[in-house]
């Protein structure tokens, strides 16, 4: 008997063995440099700098073996296919665009369900609609994609930009939009830019100079504005604003009866300087209206020679002013909408203003004429967000969209006479939203700032603490966390998961106070309140430690890349997607130093260079530590976050990693930053995100 326990023990000895090996991950083997940085007299190691070069042999190679390792760990996941699948199902619904008139034709985008791309079609009356640009015929691939789409004021001209293989840098492309015949004016090395119209004759656009090396993460800090005269080279294009002074975002607009050029002028993502041109003038000018970047101001309409604008000076919830453009500057500034206690958000169309508040991130909106008197509030159809409301002046019809978590986009157009809407194109989705709900709640924060957070989950789901949770963050940029719907949270819903979107610090979902309070020496709050979200979830038995996934992308990523540093054991899973990750060197790399305004950097004074290194994900790693288990994603040809940061920050995991749990990278070849990334590749994309994400939480299959 003593023998047969003994035989036993030790086949399961063997077994457990067995079974570790199998679980273990052998990682490519990431070089260690001897780079190193001193900052105030701190010297700091940076051991895999060589991985920047991202045109180097050593580079390539070792992005291939990485996607090797992981997509040999991924394929060991029996229910990635049906993810897959289910994703297909879910997002093989038909989605339209709302229509626009350019001259005699009406234009809209149309994607039958699975088309990498979505196309845009013409329609002239009651006639047949036909295919005016189809992306998807652009590359073999599918990953060249349709940008900017801008038409001349009689809508005879046309000129799009595209971008290849998911690259910020674009080409424009001029068609003569009645033959839809290309003309001889394609320009390149378009960068951050739309196309503005100066009648027939040409157009403006803006570009940085071409960096010199790797234009994948050179740094361009010298933005412009150019004017294009049809038929001429492009190396003949003026510069019309733009020169030695940094401005890193140079945009230039025509007002729509094509009287002022307006420019706006910024060094960062927040503040600007605002100029305008009169058009009609014999000796055209540049007008100064805003000669600082302290705050925010856009021109949204003029009445002949009244300049109506959008602006948070003195506002920090933003407010609607008006002043003659003979003397424009902030001191004339008069008051056509006031600031009220809520975000405004500013749209025009058919000769009205529309204003789209913002309360605990869900819309109302509000129609006002172009004098500031109130004519109605807009009924929506729902509590979400809405968005749209513009068009041109003349226009009688306008359209909007609504949607949140469990309501697919839905377009209504919109009697602005009447003030009247009715269902314009409500797609069919293979989802029933009835099965599923949405709850708001506020949570404390770690100062005791009350935050509100979205949960959506399927009726009737027991909060035993055992539910796979998703707690999705961004937190900086002023960006506003709204409600909308996605294909992918959907087949997360239908496989048993809870969603969470908390609206946290950084964000613009209460203002610019809201932003403010999540930037430089404040980002620590924008970590706080995410963990602190976490805690409400797991407090609140909506799902464990053991069920939880943090994801984010972009600054998102930074946020998740921080919260996983700082609290290992919050989480299981860790889903930082393009993330800026190296809070020290971010600002040397594209248009990264344009970012100081939310971040500081780490040359600009001793205190700010040391909270950078206690939060920066790439320096916080630290030896021993058991991390969630962690999919990184990232494109190879990211230019505008540079896929170093992801680069870097797994090597650093992968080298320091204690315990079992995986640490993944996932680089997409071919792709950038996520603009205009194909459709099959998408569903490729979360198929793995889903998959490694239940997997790793110990669930060996799904209903």
């Amino acid at each position: 008997m003593k023998n047969i326990i003994l035989f036993f023990l030790v086949i399961l000895i063997i077994t457990s063995c067995d079974m570790n090996k199998k679980s273990r991950i052998t990682y490519p083997e990431t070089r260690k440099g001897d780079v190193a940085d001193t900052y105030f007299g701190t010297t700091v190691p940076d051991p895999y700098r060589w991985l920047e070069d991202d045109m180097s042999d050593e580079t390539a190679e070792w992005v291939k073996a990485q996607n090797e390792v992981t997509f040999a760990y991924l394929n060991q996941i029996p229910y990635r296919s049906e993810i897959k699948s289910r994703l297909e199902k879910l997002w093989n619904y038909e989605r339209f665009s709302a229509p626009f008139t350019e001259g005699e034709f009406t234009y809209f985008f149309r994607n039958d369900g699975l088309q990498n791309q979505s196309v845009l079609y013409r329609q002239k009356g009651i006639e047949e609609p036909e295919v005016f640009l189809d992306p998807n015929n652009f590359s073999e691939d599918g990953t060249t994609s349709l940008g900017s789409v801008d038409f001349s004021k009689d809508g005879s001209l046309v000129a799009y930009t595209i971008s290849e293989g998911g690259s910020d840098w674009r080409k424009a492309i001029v068609m003569d939009a009645i033959s839809m015949k290309i003309m001889g004016d394609t320009l390149i090395d378009i960068k951050f830019s739309a196309i503005a119209w100066k009648g027939n004759e040409g157009f403006y656009y803006s570009s940085y100079d071409k960096p010199e090396g790797s234009e994948l993460s050179a740094m361009t800090d010298h933005h412009k504005l150019y004017y294009h005269r049809l038929g001429t080279d492009q190396s003949d294009d003026i510069v019309i604003f733009g020169g030695d002074q940094k401005r890193r975002y140079v945009g230039g607009g025509v007002t729509e009866d094509g009287r002022f050029l307006v420019i706006t002028a910024a060094v960062s993502t927040t503040g600007n300087e605002l100029y305008i041109m009169d058009l009609m003038s014999r000796s055209p000018q540049l007008v100064t209206v805003v000669d600082n970047f302290d705050h925010t101001s856009y021109i949204i309409e003029n009445r002949g020679s009244t300049l109506i604008i959008e602006t948070n000076y003195l506002a920090p919830n933003n407010r609607v002013v008006y002043v003659d453009a003979s003397d424009p500057g902030p001191e004339n500034w008069k008051d056509l909408i006031p600031e009220t206690e809520n975000v405004l958000q500013v749209s025009t169309g058919a000769g009205y203003i529309f204003t789209s508040y913002l309360k605990d991130a869900i819309s109302s909106v509000l129609q006002y004429d172009l004098f500031g008197n109130l004519i109605r509030e807009v009924g929506l159809p729902g509590v979400g967000s809405a968005s749209g409301f513009s068009g041109k002046k003349n226009d009688t019809v306008l359209y909007y969209s609504f949607t949140n978590y469990i309501t697919p986009s839905t377009i209504y157009s919109y009697d602005p006479a009447k003030g009247s809407a009715i269902v314009y194109k409500e797609p069919d989705v293979a989802f029933d939203r009835t099965m599923y709900e949405s709850v708001q709640v506020f949570y404390t924060g770690k100062d005791s700032t009350k935050i509100p957070m979205i949960i959506t989950y399927k009726k009737g789901t027991v909060m035993d603490g055992f539910n796979p949770t998703i707690l999705y963050g961004y937190g900086g940029f002023s960006v506003s966390e709204t409600p909308s719907f996605s294909a992918p949270n959907a087949a997360w819903l239908e496989m048993g998961g809870i969603y969470a979107v908390p609206n946290i610090r950084g964000g613009g979902e209460y203002g610019e106070k809201w932003h403010l309070a999540g930037t430089k020496m404040n980002k620590q709050n924008v970590f706080d309140d995410f963990i602190a979200a976490a805690e409400y979830l797991i407090r609140n038995r909506y799902t464990s430690s053991d069920y939880l996934a943090v994801r984010g992308g972009s600054n998102g990523g930074l946020l998740v890349g921080a919260v996983m540093t700082q609290r290992p054991d919050l989480m299981k899973v860790a889903l930082p997607a393009v993330g800026v990750l190296d809070m020290l060197r971010y600002h040397t790399f594209t248009a990264g130093a344009g970012w100081a305004y939310d971040y500081g950097t780490a040359e600009e004074s001793e205190e700010m260079f040391r909270y950078l290194l206690g939060y920066s994900p790439v320096h916080n790693v630290r030896e021993g530590v058991e991390y969630p288990a962690t999919l990184i994603t990232t494109g190879d040809h990211d230019d505008r976050v540079v896929p170093a940061h992801s680069f870097k920050f797994a090597a650093h995991l992968q080298d320091k990693q204690a315990g079992k749990n995986p640490v993944l990278i996932r680089i997409e070849t071919n792709a950038g930053h996520g603009a205009g990334t194909p459709v099959s590749k998408s569903i490729e994309q979360y198929a793995d995100i889903f998959g490694f994400t239940l997997w790793s939480m110990g669930i060996k299959s799904i209903d």
